[in-house]
């Protein structure tokens, strides 16, 4: 199998990855480009094989033989423990079973109250902001997504006034940086390494703080459910949460750790994802101001009043909408590789063989900029998703949300939360292009 040469017997191909997340970036980019559509790197003793190609990810993704994430994920597993994110095979299918209902359209319904009481807050906390000269978005809408994701996983309303909500709200992203942290320096990966570093303390340290926080938080929804403060059989805003400890009251299915693992899986994996994506969306929007009008006029023709909060139904109307957010996370996904480990032997479509217990990492960036799925790849153009194009192009070529059983379960939660805010965002404000020079002035 083709790929960079070692650097040496025992560190691989660490050298060139021992560098900043950019440089890290573009060193796998040009490893992509040159060794398309497979490529095997060392990492100290262990093979990483790459796969870049629709034809081979429709090999693994759908095959549940090898649906196991591979060891990279134990980066986060002091902190989610076996949630949906890390576990597999009968924990993970029992796990996935709980969890479904809460996707289900009818309980999304009632999100999308959540979705667009949050979006007034930000939209207040924006109209402050548009004397300045600029505003600084990412913030306010790294805020808007934890809130949201607060109240439709735990049932909780995060006041950021509070020191309680404000310290969650800063160790979360702290571990986050850690977390990164480790990512990007791939000795870190080994906890034999890791145990010396000054972020191993830290991050215990967090890990307590995260872990107490959740508990409390399903303590008390407990107690609510025993006092019968919380109906499960009538039709209201339910979290997430509520539908784990039904499944233990009732079945016994889960524990108190499982509940915990999934609460904090659920905000591991609906916050910074979907802030990513919003803050992407809203710079193209602001850079493609036809595109922006565009949006604008089909939600006069959708809502009638462009001021009207949006239901279910006008959010699925938004069809426009929906291709360019569809374009954003292709030029953008907010996860850019996943990592299996294969399951049984496999023969790539190319003719090589991978061995059972091989590390995959999946490259989801590289796949979106291939240029002969997307032909001129970094050009932002939303008609790429009309349902005339998407029919010619491979099944796998477009994975912002992974495929197969192992897809992300929140996918049309995320999708819904992404137009309900920009609907309230744009039916305010006219987003502007800010020159870089100006951007750079201003912060001197």
């Amino acid at each position: 199998m083709p790929g960079p040469p070692k650097f040496n017997l025992f560190f691989g191909n660490m050298r060139p990855l021992h560098s900043t997340p950019a440089q890290i970036f573009n060193v796998l980019r040009k490893w992509g480009l040159e060794y398309y559509p497979i490529y095997k790197l060392w990492l100290f003793f262990v093979s990483v094989a790459n796969i870049l190609s629709p034809e081979d990810l429709a090999l693994i993704l759908p095959d549940m033989k090898h649906s196991k994430k591979s060891k990279a994920y134990d980066l986060i597993r002091r902190w989610l423990g076996n949630g949906l994110l890390t576990s597999f095979g009968t924990h993970w299918q029992v796990r996935r079973k709980i969890l479904t209902p809460a996707f289900h359209f009818s309980i999304l319904q009632d999100f999308i109250l959540t979705f667009n009481e949050s979006t007034e807050e930000l939209v207040e906390l924006l109209k402050k902001e548009v004397e300045k000269p600029f505003v600084e978005i990412t913030p306010l809408i790294t805020q808007f997504t934890l809130k949201v994701i607060g109240e439709t996983a735990m049932g909780v309303k995060f006041d950021f006034s509070t020191k309680q909500a404000k310290e969650y709200k800063e160790a979360f992203h702290k571990l986050v940086s850690i977390v990164l942290h480790r990512i990007f320096r791939p000795y870190l990966a080994y906890d034999i390494f890791y145990v010396f570093s000054p972020k191993f303390y830290e991050e215990r340290k967090l890990l307590k703080l995260l872990h107490n926080f959740t508990n409390d938080i399903i303590a008390r929804r407990r107690n609510e459910f025993h006092q019968g403060t919380v109906n499960t059989q009538k039709k209201k805003r339910l979290a997430m949460l509520d539908l784990l400890l039904t499944a233990q009251k009732e079945e016994g299915i889960i524990d108190d750790e499982g509940i915990r693992e999934e609460v904090d899986t659920f905000v591991f994996e609906g916050h910074d994802t979907v802030s990513a994506a919003i803050n992407f969306t809203l710079m193209m929007l602001a850079n493609h101001p036809e595109v922006q009008e565009e949006i604008v006029q089909e939600m006069k023709d959708v809502l009638g009043d462009i001021k009207k909060k949006p239901v279910y139904n006008d959010l699925q109307e938004l069809k426009y909408m929906e291709r360019v957010i569809k374009e954003v996370l292709r030029l953008y996904p907010s996860v850019h590789y996943i990592s299996r480990e294969l399951g049984e032997d496999m023969i790539t479509t190319t003719g090589y063989k991978l061995k059972k217990g091989t590390i995959l990492q999946l490259h989801i960036y590289d796949l979106h900029y291939n240029p002969v799925i997307y032909p001129e790849p970094e050009k932002f153009d939303p008609d790429r998703f009309l349902p005339e194009n998407c029919d010619k192009r491979h099944p796998y070529a477009y994975i912002p949300f992974s495929a197969g059983p192992r897809n992300c379960i929140g996918q049309r939660f995320a999708m819904l939360e992404l137009k309900a805010v920009l609907c309230g965002i744009l039916s305010n404000f006219k987003l502007l292009w800010i020159p870089l020079r100006v951007l750079l002035w201003s912060k001197i």
